[in-house]
């Protein structure tokens, strides 16, 4: 179960073989799947991204595994809920990311989460959550597989095939674990709905990811793997390291070990990891896990505050609609502007923001502070 396979894999044009040498190197995909399986594939489907983006998983590798997933005489589905509260965000994600055509093309039935339902269950030793709503395509399937996309991101550092999951809660859910306020306690909310979920297997896409301000306005960067797992969280421990990442201080890999799942030692088998080992950028918004008191002592000496930039501004709205504290206020002028009051820096509105309007404004002493814990979680 912790054993991961690496497999280079330079261009998309040569992804069903390197996607298919990583299933040989862990026994085949047959191992998991028995003929007439529902499969659910769950895809980073995040926004209404191109490809060359590098917001969402590429769709070549959703439609090689819809395709592998066939061959061992189960019945793929692909399904995903996008990240903005906007009705038919999903659709138009789904459309955008050529992850509708593919999965078709590939002979896959194709869900969206956002119309498809949500049923409301008891998680097992729960860390946050007691119940959770979970997308009823997922609760429906004989087996799930994380498809997640190689990024960096700015609450949790990393996101790959245990935060793939967050996508299985509906918006309003997803909200409430925001509210947290703390990267720490959202890692562990994540490990409830990965303990909710199970996953069978994780195949992830690091063709090209993306560093910096991930999850979505990053710079796409050519890593140039294919990573796979019968455990996502051994997944997330080797591709973290992969990019330069502590892997035990990645949030939500701490709050699925927290709660008894993954191997904090993986074995990697494959292509060596030092050989395709490639440092990422990480998000240049950070938020401080410096003692709150001691912020609070620091006073305006410590300070930061996403700010929206009224030139980049559509009024799209997106960040209103998404804002958990309701921090984002509307104006009479029909613009919009961030309360520091209300802010609890989870970085939703930065996040989903389709015209990359909103900055962090930091000041010194807490681009000195963030830098640093940056630096520790990565060293």
């Amino acid at each position: 179960m912790n054993r991961v396979s690496i497999v280079s894999c330079p261009d998309y044009s040569d992804t069903k073989e390197a996607i298919a040498w990583a299933l040989d190197l862990l026994g085949g995909i047959e191992n998991i799947i028995d003929p007439g399986d529902h499969v659910l594939l769950k895809p980073n489907i995040l926004s209404a991204s191109p490809p060359e983006a590098a917001t969402t998983t590429h769709p070549t590798v959703v439609a090689a595994m819809c395709e592998f997933v066939l061959g061992a005489g189960g019945k793929p589905v692909v399904g995903d809920g996008a990240g903005i509260s906007r009705p038919g965000a999903t659709a138009k994600a789904l459309k955008a990311s050529g992850i509708e055509e593919a999965a078709r093309k590939a002979g896959a039935r194709v869900v969206n989460f956002e119309t498809a339902g949500f049923t409301l269950v008891e998680v097992p030793e729960p860390l946050q959550f007691q119940k959770l709503y979970i997308a009823n395509p997922v609760l429906e399937a004989d087996v799930v597989i994380s498809l997640p996309k190689l990024k960096t991101h700015e609450l949790t550092y990393y996101t790959g095939a245990v935060k793939n999951f967050f996508g299985a809660l509906p918006l309003k859910c997803r909200k409430e674990t925001h509210l947290l306020g703390n990267r720490n306690l959202f890692g562990e909310a994540v490990a409830d709905v990965y303990s909710v979920v199970m996953p069978g297997f994780a195949v992830m896409d690091g063709v090209w990811g993306m560093e910096g301000n991930g999850p979505s306005h990053g710079k796409p960067v050519n890593s140039g793997v294919i990573l796979a797992s019968p455990d996502c969280v051994s997944l997330d421990i080797v591709a973290a390291e992969l990019i330069g990442f502590d892997p035990i201080k990645i949030p939500t890999t701490a709050g699925a070990l927290k709660k008894g799942f993954g191997n904090q030692c993986p074995v990697v088998v494959g292509t060596p990891l030092k050989e395709v080992k490639k440092k990422f950028k990480p998000s240049s918004g950070g938020v401080s896990t410096a003692p709150a008191f001691l912020k609070r002592s620091l006073g305006k000496y410590y300070t930061i505050n996403p700010r929206i930039n009224q030139r980049k501004c559509t009024r799209c709205g997106t960040c209103y609609l998404n804002c958990s504290p309701g921090a984002v206020e509307q104006l009479e002028n029909g613009t919009f502007r961030i309360n520091p009051e209300k802010c609890i820096l989870c970085y939703c509105c930065r996040e989903l923001c389709p015209n990359d309007a909103v900055e962090i404004k930091k000041s010194l002493l807490a681009q000195i502070l963030t830098e640093t814990e940056d630096l520790i979680h990565r060293t």
